[in-house]
């Protein structure tokens, strides 16, 4: 995974590497609401996620993810929350997005590499 500085670097990096999609969470469901696009959880893989604090508030964090789908063929970037600030449902989607993949990717990057 790539490093970054702020939000505003990791979003400029993705979207030049192919993550033009603005996405938003929107309860159950991803949505890229220029194509009119809703996706289950199902529906997308999480390639990257980048997690930031903000500088001056430590309430003000947020997290990145590039996503993908082979389903709609986009590419896209979704900022969710976290901490004091972040979105507590517990549908398919954030269990996805918090657990799930975030989880497998964290572990991968503990592994050594051969």
């Amino acid at each position: 995974m790539r490093t970054y500085n702020n939000l505003v670097e990791a979003t400029n990096d993705l979207m030049k590497r192919g993550y033009t999609e603005n996405l938003s969470l929107e309860g159950d469901t991803v949505d890229d609401k220029g194509k009119k696009i809703q996706m289950a959880a199902d529906d997308f893989d999480i390639d990257e996620f980048y997690r930031f604090e903000g500088a001056s508030n430590p309430d003000d964090n947020s997290i990145i993810y590039a996503v993908s789908s082979e389903k709609y063929n986009i590419k896209g970037v979704l900022i969710n929350a976290f901490g004091a600030y972040a979105n507590t449902s517990e549908s398919a989607i954030e269990a996805k997005l918090h657990h799930y993949q975030v989880s497998d990717n964290l572990k991968r990057e503990d592994k050594p590499t051969e």
